[in-house]
């Protein structure tokens, strides 16, 4: 943590989303973003100390502005860091050849179901070494930095057994430890059936709440449990058992849900309390009433959609019937082998309907509340930790006309500079190489 006061000056646009710490933004209110031009934030301590125009921030502290470290945002745009709420980080491998399939007609669940899809990363992954597991997952991180992300979450998955699932999630909690970028775990041992399984899954689902997942809370591997509701994986029955057995051990649930087919998931999502439903691509209009009703965050996956060449989820319906949401890459190496939020909230615009604010607000405060953090990052407000993204754009609207482009200039987490001129300039001598 830089000891020296960190003074961002001058900002074309500084986006706060200040007062929305307490709850994720629904509807309109994902619209007010709060924006100060000629903006100024004062970082110390790990913290966002004041926020305003750059004449109040600079008469506040106009007997300190030499110990500062001063950062020109001039022509820039500063926004919170972007928060990325799903992700499956930790993985051993690449499933290329996948992609090809798709392209000459092969569905998901076919790939997968061949024993390709996740049960590939699932071999590759057990095989993997936890140096390896650890070496690969860093390189991403550092590409997450690089396209403005501060947070995310990291999904086990990849070990459908609880020695290999503990080992995804220890390799989650060492990168938490050794990274800048903070990574909070989700279990979710209950990501497919496993071959071994494959003539009982019953057996699997007793495997996963019995052994997993009191062994995983018992060592406080993971706050959140996730369970992929799908036909053909885990019915909305054995979900619904996975996820209350979380609950017993203090994991708060959520879950993958309709992701290929209408199957429950969102209605689920909304009877058992999850933080979050995810994917939601065939989501029923029964089930997103049900999301708005429970306040039920809907991490939408555009970059999945995109790649798998099918119907984004619908975020404009969901946005107005009230349902608070976040936006997410859904990085895995399968269906959405990206790191980019940037490129995720430009495909929330031009697949899914929502405007350049809404995308803004889904990948910051609102992706900061499906992890339980709203009242820690997602804002710029005093108190919060320091985590910030500077954009090398005027606005927020030229961030999402200009797309697939990489507008990151600076990233600073806990007030340090980690990303300059969109190069990686962090010393941190915890990150192993």
């Amino acid at each position: 943590m830089s000891k020296k006061p960190l003074w961002i000056r001058h900002a074309s646009q500084l986006v706060t989303l200040k007062g929305s710490s307490a709850r994720p933004l629904i509807g309109k209110q994902m619209e007010q973003l709060h924006i100060i031009e000629n903006g100024s934030v004062w970082l110390e301590d790990g913290l966002i100390q004041f926020v305003g125009e750059d004449e109040e921030v600079a008469e506040a502290y106009k007997d300190r502005l030499e110990e500062a470290e001063m950062i020109d945002a001039t022509g820039k745009l500063v926004i919170p860091g972007l928060v990325d709420p799903h992700t499956h980080l930790v993985f051993a491998g690449s499933r290329e050849k996948e992609f090809e399939m798709r392209l000459q007609g092969a569905t998901y669940m076919e790939i997968m179901n061949s024993g390709g899809g996740i049960h590939a990363t699932t071999s590759m992954t057990r095989e993997a070494s936890y140096e390896t597991l650890f070496k690969e997952s860093k390189q991403r991180l550092d590409q997450f930095l690089l396209h403005g992300v501060t947070t995310v979450e990291a999904k086990s998955g990849y070990g459908l057994s609880l020695e290999h699932e503990i080992k995804q999630l220890e390799v989650a909690g060492k990168l938490n430890d050794h990274h800048p970028i903070d990574v909070v775990r989700t279990f979710m041992g209950a990501h497919a059936v496993p071959f071994e399984y494959k003539e009982n899954p019953d057996r699997f689902v007793d495997y996963v709440i019995e052994d997993m997942i009191p062994e995983v809370a018992s060592r406080k591997l993971a706050e959140f449990n996730d369970v992929f509701c799908e036909r053909g994986v885990f019915t909305p029955e054995q979900s619904k058992s996975i996820l209350e057995a979380g609950l017993k051990h203090g994991l708060l649930p959520k879950i993958h849900a309709d992701e290929i087919e209408p199957y429950e998931g969102a209605e689920l999502a909304a009877s058992i309390g999850a933080i979050s439903a995810e994917h939601l691509l065939k989501a029923s209009n029964k089930g997103i009433k049900a999301l708005a009703d429970k306040g039920v965050i809907a991490v939408l996956l555009p970059g999945t959609a995109f790649f798998l060449m099918a119907e984004s989820a619908n975020g404009r319906d969901m946005i107005d019937a009230g349902v608070p949401v976040a936006l997410s890459t859904d990085c895995n190496p399968g269906s959405s082998p990206t790191v980019s939020m940037p490129l995720v909230m430009n495909l929330g615009c031009l697949k899914m309907g929502m405007t350049p604010a809404e995308v803004l607000t889904a990948a910051t405060i609102n992706a900061a509340h499906a992890l339980n953090r709203g009242k820690e990052i997602g804002s710029i407000e005093k108190g919060k930790k320091a985590d910030i993204t500077i954009f090398d754009v005027p606005n927020y609207m030229v961030l999402q006309y200009k797309y697939g482009v990489n507008h990151v200039h600076s990233v600073i987490k806990n007030g340090e500079l980690i990303v300059n001129g969109g190069r990686l300039v962090c010393n941190d001598t915890r990150i192993p190489s």
